[in-house]
């Protein structure tokens, strides 16, 4: 059968590592402890033909993040006719679906972020923790009898995916749609079969109709919210409200799958800590897994690098100069295995206590859905080491794939096998300990 993700072209640079090959997905932490140590701020030619910056150290990184010369609107940046439509996502443009967080700046950044934060509180975020607890017990009754999953297509993936989608207001009888469309991203990504582009196309006439609906019968949920502020003067158009609810769905999946995919990887390939984690959780101790959650954000986050930025003016990173127009690109994974900022960089130490990673960023852009991926995370962690208490890789760890991208890290598959457990009472589940985030 053919490979679905095609092995993108090498990027080659004058000097240092050899960077987006395949070998370069499996481990990328070599090639950026170099660039690091030697070209902390790097121009490189990205396998879209794209030229951009690539910011290494955490110190630069963090600079960069706040940095309010470096825009998000993609309309800073002088595109040459090779590039074209390649620093987004793929098929938004022609889905009208810009006006999100991650392609606007100040003010209407700020008004369109006040609109959407109030669905993502600490309190809100506790409020949706039982629900967050019945889907990963659910997800793993479907395959506990068995012995052996695949926690990506199996658990990691579908997680996210129903959970948004019950925060957004859409209905349970369109949510597999949505997991279909999710699914087409993830395997193809937005390479020459165009599984994004048709997805996003497919979505945005979804939420279209979706949001006519809503209108006419609200519900308490994120897409009646968005639609509530407009009516009252917040000035939200139809295409702002479906631009939010694509991004939330879209940036709120992916990056959990990878940090219960990442993470559980981690922990399997790490008995110690993962044993460590274990006799925490069977003494009633959660205080482990949420710095433990924190560690695997640092350690091996599910994302890479931060989103486009665009050069307003000419201005200065690490010493580097750099142009109006150029696109810039923090390395997070980089930045946060930085022996300048972190002790033993390259060790994963789940108690880990100065620990400010910007795993989900920093400034004005920091990830709005941190509390709920958090608490999604700490939830499907715990509970996989409870109720499958013997889990251990069903695969050679050099046999595994990872998908090939820019912006994301996480694994293909993540084929597991064990021996079924009991299931734990309700009133013993894990996440009642952390519905404070």
């Amino acid at each position: 059968m053919q490979d679905p993700h095609p092995t993108p072209p090498p990027t080659t640079d004058s000097q240092g590592p050899e960077l987006f090959t395949w070998e370069f997905a499996t481990d990328p932490y070599p090639a950026y402890a170099w660039l690091r140590e030697n070209s902390p701020v790097h121009r490189t030619t990205l396998p879209s033909g794209v030229e951009a910056w690539l910011v290494t150290r955490y110190a630069d990184a963090r600079q960069a993040l706040a940095d309010q010369r470096l825009s998000k609107n993609p309309a800073h940046h002088d595109e040459p006719a090779h590039a074209k439509g390649k620093t987004g996502i793929p098929g938004e443009r022609k889905a009208e679906l810009m006006t999100h967080l991650l392609n606007i700046d100040p003010p209407d950044h700020t008004r369109l972020r006040r609109l959407v934060s109030k669905a993502f509180t600490p309190r809100r975020v506790a409020e949706f923790a039982p629900r967050v607890q019945e889907l990963t017990d659910g997800l793993i009754d479907a395959f506990a009898a068995r012995g052996e999953a695949d926690l990506i297509h199996e658990f990691a993936f579908p997680l996210p995916i129903y959970a948004i989608c019950d925060l957004l207001g859409v209905p349970r009888e369109d949510q597999d749609d949505f997991r279909d469309w999710a699914g087409m991203m993830i395997r193809h990504g937005g390479g020459p079969r165009g599984g994004v582009a048709r997805s996003v196309k497919k979505m945005r006439g979804y939420l279209a109709e979706l949001i006519h609906r809503k209108r006419l019968d609200p519900g308490d949920d994120l897409i009646s919210g968005l639609i509530r502020a407009s009516d009252h003067g917040e000035h939200l158009t139809e295409n702002e409200a479906a631009a939010m609810a694509f991004i939330l769905l879209f940036a709120g999946f992916e990056t959990t799958v990878n940090l219960i995919g990442n993470g559980m990887y981690a922990l399997l390939t790490h008995p110690e800590q993962r044993a460590r984690l274990q006799q925490a959780l069977a003494e009633g101790d959660t205080g482990l897994l949420e710095t433990g959650v924190e560690e695997l954000l640092r350690f091996d986050g599910p994302v890479e690098l931060a989103t486009w930025r665009f050069a307003t003016e000419a201005l200065t990173i690490g010493g580097q100069d750099i142009a109006a127009g150029d696109p810039v690109l923090v390395v997070l994974a980089a930045a946060d295995r930085d022996p300048e900022r972190f002790d033993r960089p390259d060790t994963l130490d789940l108690s880990r206590g100065d620990n400010q990673h910007l795993g989900y960023g920093h400034g004005i852009h920091y990830c709005l859905g941190a509390p709920l991926a958090r608490l999604e995370g700490q939830t499907a962690l715990a509970t996989l080491l409870r109720r499958l208490p013997d889990l251990q890789l069903a695969a050679d760890p050099t046999d595994l794939r990872w998908r090939g991208g820019l912006i994301m890290r996480g694994l293909r598959t993540l084929p597991v096998m064990f021996t079924d457990a009991q299931k734990t009472a309700p009133d013993q589940h894990v996440s009642d300990g952390t519905s404070e985030l």
